[in-house]
């Protein structure tokens, strides 16, 4: 009988890995039709806050979703408008700054070599190529901006889904034979996604000007470009203020030498730091409710399942699925691997016992 019942727990295991695996083919395959959605899905989230705002100052829902769906045309127009000119302008003037990287690689050899090292120029242009590093620096650029190519699906479907909005509550009440306990985790993970990535977009938005603002005054080449870089790139937890300092004390390395290149990379790591470890923690308050290790995990899983959207959505998507198992007793204890050791804390705690009267 005992072997029976391992058996059976062993089948059952071996069936849920594989159906998790070819869940996770399945989203890598339909991954062009599922980043949109998602895109359109996250969206919709946070549009859906200043729709109800507007229906509580008694404007009528249609007339509000009017104005929310208007106000971001409106908002991606302009941006696209502002940073169409300035990317195409950089990728046509790259080979200008050829000459000046190679006459600064070259004397940095010259340097070593005086220290004794013997290096070749040769030997070093093999592996470091400035052109290719400024192309490359380019070519992420159009990336970035590619990864809204759907622009007009995404639209479309984010319209659609405002448009229910309203009537995902009654239906998913109907589903579930009308209990409202067992679908308040909708409204928790709706919540919890809105708060990250509301404030999330304020402080990229705000780091975005303080870039700006500081490579103006450094007078480095096209500061709207580097600071649309990084207000994009520090949606992408850990790793993104990182990878979007790169390119920027680059060119500044290239544009006005070693100080200029310095003056930037302090500019990235002050802002940086005073907006994304003091400033943000603050406001984000309670916290994304995740361990460091899996936030970091999670960008690699979520980037390697939907490219460049996971990274961009991996903590919001991490939060909805670490959600959904805290509800089920079968996989609470995942939600508690996923979480910080203060909420495993609390699970500790005893119960405390009921005073007889």
């Amino acid at each position: 009988m005992i072997n029976k019942s391992i058996r059976s727990l062993e089948g059952s295991s071996v069936i849920k890995v594989a159906a998790l695996i070819i869940i996770i083919a399945g989203l890598i395959y339909a991954k062009a039709i599922i980043t949109p959605f998602l895109l359109a899905l996250f969206i919709s989230i946070i549009c859906a806050q200043p729709i109800s705002w507007l229906e509580k100052k008694r404007m009528p829902r249609w007339l509000a979703l009017i104005v929310v769906i208007s106000g971001l045309v409106i908002l991606f127009s302009g941006f696209a408008f502002l940073i169409g000119g300035t990317v195409s302008s950089f990728t046509g003037n790259v080979s200008k700054y050829e000459s000046t990287l190679t006459t600064i690689s070259n004397s940095f050899i010259q340097f070593l070599n005086e220290k004794g090292l013997k290096i070749q120029p040769d030997e070093v242009s093999k592996f470091i190529q400035p052109a290719r590093i400024l192309e490359f620096t380019a070519s992420a650029v159009n990336g970035l901006l590619n990864m809204m190519g759907n622009t007009f699906l995404i639209f479309l479907i984010t319209l659609f889904i405002l448009m229910e909005f309203g009537s995902f509550a009654v239906k998913a009440k109907a589903i579930l034979s009308g209990s409202d306990e067992s679908i308040a985790y909708f409204s928790i993970i709706t919540q919890n996604i809105r708060h990250y990535l509301g404030i999330k977009t304020l402080v990229c938005l705000s780091i975005g000007i303080f870039i700006y603002i500081a490579l103006l005054i450094i007078g480095v080449d096209y500061p709207l470009l580097w600071a649309l870089i990084a207000a994009l790139m520090n949606y992408i937890p850990n790793i993104g203020s990182i990878l979007a300092a790169i390119p920027a004390v680059l060119f500044a390395l290239v544009q006005f030498g070693l100080g200029g290149a310095l003056w930037t990379l302090g500019s990235f790591l002050l802002i940086n730091n005073v907006l994304g470890n003091f400033v943000e923690p603050r406001i984000m308050g309670k916290g994304l409710g995740l361990s460091t290790l899996v936030v970091f995990l999670s960008l690699l899983f979520w980037g390697f399942i939907l490219g460049t959207v996971g990274m961009f959505l991996s903590v919001p998507l991490t939060m909805t699925i670490k959600i959904i198992l805290e509800q089920n007793e079968n996989t609470r204890w995942i939600a508690i691997l996923l979480g910080t050791p203060a909420e495993a804390k609390l699970h500790l705690q005893p119960k405390k016992p009921v005073q007889e009267q």
